[in-house]
């Protein structure tokens, strides 16, 4: 199964209906205005706008190595469904996807009402907020990150800068990854490699904790595995032992896409507090003072640490040399599906 899991296709879908819609805006404002940008004419039959769809997607939205076919189309409940097959070196999956009729709306998908009885809630419906934030004796905040994605880098950036000003709160966080076990193999929106990355990083965490944050603080520098593993005095037979072993990294592994599924995870970084999606936004964004905030605002009893002010700097995107400034060579066109605010 392809490592999408609509993680990759909903982000570009997303970005595909804001150019849309604001083309068509512009457009209606002037009478004088075509769409020449898009080369789209969405007026036409239901094929010719199924068809212009999947041409974009694969001109404009899908990764390298991505693409996408029409399976079919027909035209249900005043909308046109698009069935469009993704395809990438992972292999393939197809996606039920909704186009308005005056193109200018486009829907990676649809809830359908008076289907109750086969819909379960899911638990990252319920977001919270500063004021309905539940306390609990021990709280534990898990940030879900894909090794490679500019935006799980500066959630882990975040909380490396936390811990290694208030060491304490290193007990009360825990990062997890986002893929998908597919054939004995594991499996990463980015591809093998950052499939790779995110299983050495597991390993580290579960079986040589001590070296995990002094590893991952390394290889958000520049991404130089081979290089951070020696700097930092990582065993590598055990962490080569750890990632061929299927009953040892493949298990952990598990854990985590399980943890996804549960969860319905749908972008690197998503943040869970005590089993509760929340946005980092909601507490001041993406800077190493927001994770001490989560922990303190979600104890039944403060931890001393709370009186101990950290950086309220946004923290930098993707391999950086530091906290907050430019860094080495950055993936930023990775589509990880980054929460907003």
């Amino acid at each position: 199964m392809i490592q999408l899991n609509k993680q990759s296709i909903l982000i570009g879908v997303a970005v595909l209906a804001i150019i849309i819609t604001g083309v068509l805006i512009s457009a209606n404002g002037n009478s004088n205005t075509t769409l020449s940008f898009l080369k789209f004419n969405f007026f036409t039959s239901p094929k010719g706008v199924a068809e212009k769809a999947v041409a974009y997607l694969n001109s404009k939205v899908l990764l390298q190595g991505q693409s996408a076919t029409l399976n079919s189309f027909s035209e249900e409940s005043g909308v046109i469904k698009v069935n469009i097959k993704i395809t990438s070196a992972d292999g393939s999956k197809d996606y039920n996807s909704y186009i308005t009729k005056d193109g200018k709306l486009f829907f990676p998908d649809v809830l359908v009402l008076g289907d109750s009885k086969n819909q379960q809630p899911s638990p990252s419906a319920t977001t919270s907020t500063p004021a309905t934030l539940a306390k609990v004796d021990k709280p534990m905040l898990e940030a879900y990150v894909v090794s490679d994605c500019p935006f799980g880098l500066q959630m882990q950036r975040v909380m490396d800068n936390a811990i290694a000003n208030i060491p304490s709160l290193g007990q009360y966080l825990k990062v997890r990854y986002i893929g998908s076990v597919v054939n004995g193999a594991i499996t990463s929106m980015h591809g093998d490699k950052e499939a790779q990355e995110n299983l050495r990083q597991i390993c580290l965490r579960d079986e040589q904790a001590s070296k995990y944050w002094a590893y991952v603080s390394c290889y958000m520098r520049k991404g130089d595995s081979t290089a951070c593993q020696v700097s930092e005095k990582i065993d590598a037979n055990k962490l080569s032992a750890c990632m061929t072993d299927s009953k040892r990294g493949l298990a952990y592994a598990k854990e985590d896409f399980d943890l996804n599924t549960k969860y319905n995870i749908q972008g690197s970084p998503t943040l869970i507090l005590n089993g509760t999606q929340v946005s980092e936004f909601d507490f001041g964004g993406r800077a190493s003072n927001t994770i001490k905030t989560l922990i303190c605002n979600s104890s039944s009893k403060e931890p001393d640490f709370c009186s101990t002010a950290l950086n309220t700097e946004t923290a930098a995107t993707s391999f950086s040399l530091t906290y907050a400034g430019s860094g080495s060579s950055a993936n930023n066109a990775a589509n990880c599906a980054p929460a907003t605010n």
